[in-house]
């Protein structure tokens, strides 16, 4: 798409004072509000400085900053320039992650979390689980089964299979906030193996299990299997932290 018209600026000038993250907080409204869309080209650093009252440098940071958060591609070539996106789930996910890992959330609390959240979700997954989900989920499944017998298995596996468990609802915002909690899931599971080292074959097991469940669209048995599921790590984890 063409630069966006310049004729009446788009842009408020700044206060030199955090002067990059109040053009990040501009531009990210105007994407909400409609004034730009995704797809859009930003004008050019030299336009930028000149409407928003800045330095180059301040301008880079500001593009730095929307670049890593998933606001904009930077492309390069004649056509090039700094195009608006939409952020993906996993940039969403890892954004609000990073703010749950640096926040004091302890192992029992996000566990608690996890109760209330995955099974809140289970209506929806087993609702809207496709055939490839479940296949999906299988291989998750049987790559951890694979990895458990040759001593390779890790907590990651396990946290790895839950979000793919949410991403059955189909449900961007579901997805994205699943995505979010991997960070103090896999801690979560991290501190429950430490109590008991063996617990990965049976969580595998029930994670076959709750396919089985998800495929046969049997609510009541996919509830009972996962509350346990998630049950019996918010008692190790309480353990830990007793």
């Amino acid at each position: 798409m063409s630069a966006t018209p310049t004729s009446s600026p788009l842009f408020n000038q700044v206060n030199v004072d955090r002067a990059s993250h109040a053009i990040v907080e501009q531009i990210q409204q105007l994407l909400r509000d409609g004034s730009l869309k995704p797809g859009d080209r930003l004008p050019t650093e030299r336009d930028l400085c000149q409407q928003l009252g800045v330095s180059r440098a301040t301008v880079r940071e500001a593009l730095r900053i929307l670049e890593a958060t998933g606001f904009i591609e930077v492309r390069l070539g004649a056509h090039g320039g700094s195009f608006l996106t939409s952020p993906s789930l996993e940039v969403v996910g890892e954004n609000l992650a990073n703010l749950l890992t640096l926040s004091p959330i302890t192992a029992s609390a996000a566990t608690e979390a996890r109760q209330v959240f995955e099974l809140g979700i289970l209506p929806l997954i087993l609702e809207r689980a496709t055939p490839e989900d479940i296949a999906v989920l299988r291989s998750l499944v049987a790559e951890a089964r694979a990895a458990q017998a040759k001593g390779l298995y890790s907590t990651d596996m396990s946290a790895a299979f839950h979000v793919r468990l949410a991403a059955c609802t189909h449900n961007p915002a579901i997805e994205a906030l699943m995505h979010s909690f991997y960070g103090p899931l896999s801690s979560s599971l991290r501190q429950a193996k430490n109590l008991a080292p063996n617990m990965g074959t049976k969580g595998i097991e029930e994670h076959d299990e709750i396919v089985d469940a998800i495929e046969n669209h049997d609510l009541s048995r996919a509830h009972e299997i996962l509350s346990d599921h998630i049950e019996r790590t918010a008692q190790r984890v309480a353990a830990t932290e007793g």
